[in-house]
């Protein structure tokens, strides 16, 4: 009895989303590369959210600063997931988010959905990014190039 209640705590543990600094092009790039592979898959949509240099009170942002509850953005996660694969036809999903400093240009979040329709994959990815933005327990510290900083608040 242990061994199966082991087993089914170990097949829905959430995959970690989470990658100190910012994502690397590189990383995104081998990302799309390996599904070439993938020969069911007829669409892709990728969203990639970069850091801005937004001018606050008349400063600008240098870099914003990611923390997280992690356990909880984990578990949250796997619920989107859930939800957005009961929801569309698709092949595959990523997600990455940034966490820790990363600079005005930077690329803070990754999100890769993928079906054999192109629909699926476009309606799927701009769902999954509204609901990270709004669900994820994740904070962002907009630093400040006078060393000041101030709390980001996410927008629809």
């Amino acid at each position: 009895m242990e061994e199966t209640e082991t087993n089914s705590m170990k097949e829905r543990k959430p995959k970690n989303i989470f990658v100190q600094g910012p994502i690397a092009a590189s990383f995104i790039a081998d990302s799309i590369q390996k599904h070439s592979s993938k020969t069911d898959i007829g669409g892709h949509s990728i969203f990639l959210g970069q850091v801005r240099a937004d001018k606050i009170e008349g400063k600008e942002v240098a870099s914003i600063e990611y923390t997280a509850y992690e356990d909880m953005a984990l578990e949250k996660m796997y619920t989107i997931r859930e939800d957005i694969f009961a929801k569309y036809d698709l092949t595959c999903m990523h997600v990455y988010h940034s966490l820790g400093k990363v600079a005005a240009g930077e690329i803070s979040l990754f999100v890769f959905t993928s079906s054999a329709h192109r629909k699926a994959a476009i309606d799927a990815c701009e769902e999954t990014v509204e609901r990270l933005k709004a669900e994820l327990p994740v904070w962002g510290k907009e630093l400040l190039t006078d060393e000041t900083y101030h709390w980001k608040e996410n927008r629809p």
